[in-house]
This record gives C-alpha cells, structure tokens and sequence, in this order.
C-alpha cells in the first residue's frame, strides 16, 4: 500500500505564514525521506491558519524543494478557476518538474460565501464541475493541433487528474470518468461507506482501468495515548471554532479540550473527525489496521495539523513506520 502526505500549511498560533510555509517545506522533504508518495496541499481561502491559498505557487516551491515525491494539489477547487488557466498552471508545474506533479479537483469553494463570491468573478457555482473537469482534461491531453484554444504549456503533459469529494456526487463522476477517487474521510466522513462502494462498483475504465480508491486519515502519533490526545486537542479546538464562525490560527495543544470547548462542541468535532489515528505507537498501529481492513484503500493519505512542527514532522514519521510493518506484514501472509 502506498501513503501520502495532505498538508494544509497550517499557520500555529504564535507564527506567521512565513513561517508556516517554511514548515511545509521541511515537512515536505522529511515525507520523501520517509517513503511517502506524494505530498498534496489543499486550496482554502480567507483563513488565518492556512498558508496555502495559492495552492499552485506553493506546490511549485515544494517540487523544486524535493527530488523525488510527487507534489500535488488535494486539491484545487476548480469552480474558482478555468480550467484553461489550472490546465496553464499544472502543465507549467509539469514541465518544469516533470511526472511528479497530480492533480486533485473538488468542486467546492474552500472558503466561506463572501469569498467565493470575490473569488467567482466569472459567476462560476460549481453546477459545471463535469463539464470544466472533461475540458480540463482535454487541455492536459494529446496535443490538439487544430484547436482554437489550447494550454501551452499544458497540453500533451497528461498530469494525472483526481476528483476529491465528501459525498456521492464526486464518487459518482469519478466512476463515470474512470478517475481515481479520494474521499475527504478526515473532515467529512458521512458519507464514506456509500461513496467508496459506489464509486468501485460503478466504475467504468477511463483514465485508469481498475478503481483507484485514496482515504484520508487524521494522524497523530505520539509516543504515549496522552501525548497523541494532547497534540489533537488543536485540530479540535480549530474544527469547533470555525463550524461556529470563529476561524483562526491553530491552536496551541491543552491538556483536557473539555475545559475550554462546550461538550457539544467537542461532540460535533470529534464526529467529523472520527476517522483519526490518535495515541502511542500500539493505539495508532491498531487504528489504522482497523481502517484499513474495513474501506480497502488502495491507498492512504495521512493528514496532522500539530501546533508543535518538530511533533509533527514526528507523528509523520511514526506512522511511516508503522504503514511500511504492516505493508510487510500484509505481503508475506
């Protein structure tokens, strides 16, 4: 099974986004040394703890930091965008990095109504996402000499596209595409089951000729149950406060979240991100052996928003140990 890396540059309290995508930048390098297979950043607009608005500038800056992972967008959110100009940009990114570059496409804002509105300047909703997702990829394809419009750089480079979703909607087009398929398990996990069977009995071959199914885990991997619970308690904190109209920066770790969190507040957090690997080595390992026995993913992208950047280049790298056991496990039963 091969794992990946979901980075949301995120911008601790105390720190600025300089510093935060500093911190991508090292985590980015720690995760090809780790054995990670790709390192994919998420397109989210006005808010305070995420430094990767410009999702395309950053993934470019992350490529030329790295030598061998695949860098992506997990992903752009493409009713913000042409896909003329996303098609410019990743073929651009793909030339100068070459086969290292993906691809993933949400069709939702990734930010609140006011900003997607300053964002849509063309009135784009998101009811075209089918269409711009076919024509995006017309664009990444072979050379179309005759055409009137065509993406140079862009075209003949065939960066390999994703469709991203936390529903059936996005399962559903992905099947009809023959795309590969990442469920947003890590904030939105509703719909997981219905999606991922879904998407893989639907599948019609396109792009790819099997289904391709990515599910995303929140990890924080620690050397103790308490140290793990200790360093999530911030994702906590930042879910409650932005699902009450409170975003910011991430917040610093506390050691009972109940303390400062109405209960129903940490309820609503902990539901949505119930698909978590959190504690010591064993609690982790048995976490996601247990996810992945039930979704059968063929493959995993771990994400961490960890205020401390040393922990979590550290929870990374305990969970890279444990996916390469299992991985070992798995292929000599």
């Amino acid at each position: 099974m091969q794992y990946s890396v979901l980075d949301l540059s995120p911008v601790p309290e105390g720190h600025d986004a300089a510093e935060a995508i500093a911190n991508t930048v090292d985590l980015a390098r720690h995760a090809e040394a780790q054995g990670y297979r790709r390192f994919w950043m998420a397109e989210h607009h006005n808010m305070p703890g995420i430094a990767s608005a410009a999702t395309s500038v950053l993934i470019g800056h992350v490529a030329g930091a790295t030598e061998r992972i695949r860098v992506g967008a997990g992903g752009i959110m493409l009713p913000n965008h042409s896909p003329l100009m996303i098609a410019e940009a990743f073929g651009t990114l793909a030339t100068i990095h070459g086969d290292r570059i993906d691809l993933g496409l949400g069709r939702a804002p990734g930010t609140d109504m006011a900003t997607a509105r300053a964002l849509r300047r063309g009135g784009g909703n998101g009811e075209e996402f089918p269409n711009d997702v076919v024509e995006l990829m017309n664009y990444l394809g072979a050379p179309r000499e005759g055409a009137r419009v065509r993406a140079l750089p862009g075209e003949g480079t065939h960066v390999p596209v994703w469709i991203l979703g936390s529903s059936l909607y996005g399962a559903e087009l992905a099947a009809m595409l023959g795309l590969p398929y990442a469920f947003a398990s890590h904030f939105a996990p509703q719909a997981l089951e219905q999606a991922r069977e879904l998407y893989r009995t639907r599948f019609q071959p396109g792009a790819l000729d099997q289904p391709r199914f990515m599910l995303a885990i929140n990890v924080f991997a620690a050397e103790s149950d308490a140290r793990g619970a200790y360093l999530r308690s911030s994702i906590q904190q930042a879910f409650a406060r932005l699902r009450l109209g409170q975003p910011g920066k991430l917040p610093r770790p506390v050691d009972d979240v109940t303390q400062i969190l109405p209960a129903q507040a940490v309820e609503m957090a902990d539901e949505a991100l119930r698909i978590t690997a959190v504690g010591g080595p064993q609690t982790v390992r048995d976490r996601l052996e247990a996810l992945i026995a039930e979704h059968r993913p063929d493959e995993v992208i771990l994400t961490g928003q960890i205020h401390d950047h040393e922990a979590r280049k550290e929870s990374f790298e305990r969970a890279a140990d444990i996916l390469r056991d299992l991985g070992a496990e798995r292929a000599a039963a």
